[in-house]
């Protein structure tokens, strides 16, 4: 939006990390979260603090983009500054409560977050769902908001060229070893135990083959343990938080496929961005994966079962001419389809629409 002449400015929590923010972002102290250490909770009262220099930007929208302190916050900000409020809704909470709250029986956690998420999206004057299946679900709880589906698109630099054989070199493996990759939040809404399941099945037919694990999340210890359990330890690396600007487009490059299992994604971002570094996909074609996943279109979709799953990694892992044809439809499908002009173009059109309508 910036590059095309909008103002844009975010306002974020601390994390008490050194970034290279530009000057549109406003670091706000916040703390921790004691059932997910990873992720932090604004001091709601600063940012109002900040009321009277938010006031001379005059702004023509607020968009929230969590349920959190960021949610009322982003309401009393629009509220004062009297222009509509916008949130989209990233997560699938009704998969999601229930791991991070496992005091709360399941059933319960999903009526909660279900009575949570009507709320909050019936606070707002508008709601953009990253996919049509997640706006169908919103419609389903009883929320009656202003809506539009506006994908998260691709930046150019998930299309710049990355070097995928200095990447394995740097984590110590075999340029020519079987390699599938998984990167997101290691989270358990992520379903990666389905894929560590699954991967006992895959090295039966392919012994050497290994599973890489990028990211961080709450769920990391458990994994590790059930991959000891399912005497893994060889077959599965857990690489941690990679770099966005650094490591991250080696990464999607240095593999032979990309495979992802979560049930509860609203989008999947990290689908088109692995398509992005023409790396072939497998995956479960679950809520928001839907509307991305195409049968062919750089992906196999494959069912919830490790078994069938298993076997179409195996088919594109031996077989280097259906891979790479693959790969080369998924770089075209992510390349002609899922852009961040388009989409940022869509949610501009959506903005306009919003604030003639309010």
């Amino acid at each position: 939006m910036q590059e095309m002449g909008h103002t844009v400015h975010l306002i974020a929590p601390d994390y008490k990390v050194k970034t290279e923010d530009e000057d549109w972002i406003k670091r706000i102290p916040a703390r921790s979260i004691y059932f997910d250490p990873e992720d932090r909770l604004m001091k709601y009262g600063l940012v109002l603090d900040g009321l009277m220099a938010l006031r001379k930007e005059e702004y023509d929208i607020v968009h929230i983009h969590t349920p959190f302190v960021a949610h009322y916050l982003g309401l009393k900000l629009a509220h004062l500054l009297d222009v509509p409020c916008v949130e989209t809704y990233h997560t699938f909470f009704e998969d999601y409560l229930h791991h991070y709250l496992p005091f709360i029986p399941k059933g319960i956690a999903k009526r909660v977050a279900r009575f949570i998420s009507r709320r909050q999206c019936n606070a707002v004057d508008a709601i953009v769902a990253p996919s049509q299946p997640m706006l169908d679900v919103l419609r389903q709880y009883g929320v009656k908001a202003k809506a539009e589906v506006v994908p998260t698109g691709l930046q150019s630099h998930s299309f710049a060229p990355a070097d995928g054989a200095a990447f394995r070199d740097k984590y110590g493996i075999a340029v020519d070893r079987p390699m599938a990759l998984f990167v997101g939040r290691v989270a358990f809404e992520k379903n990666i135990n389905f894929l560590l399941r699954m991967w006992v099945d895959l090295i039966k037919k392919q012994p050497d083959a290994l599973l890489v694990i990028a990211g961080e999340g709450p769920a990391e210890s458990s994994l590790h343990h059930l991959s000891k359990e399912l005497n893994l330890e060889d077959h599965v690396k857990f690489i941690g938080y990679l770099d966005r600007n650094t490591d991250l487009n080696a990464c999607y490059q240095s593999a032979d496929v990309f495979v992802f299992s979560s049930l509860s994604e609203t989008q999947g971002l990290v689908l088109l961005e692995a398509m992005a570094q023409a790396t072939p996909v497998v995956a479960i074609a679950e809520l928001g994966t839907k509307s991305i996943l195409i049968e062919g279109e750089g992906a196999l979709i494959a069912p919830h079962d490790e078994a069938f799953f298993a076997e179409k990694v195996h088919a594109l892992l031996s077989d280097q001419t259906a891979r790479e044809a693959l790969g080369k439809a998924a770089y075209h499908y992510a390349k002609t389809r899922w852009t961040d002009r388009a989409q940022a173009e869509r949610m501009i059109t959506f903005y306009k629409d919003v604030t003639t309508s309010i």
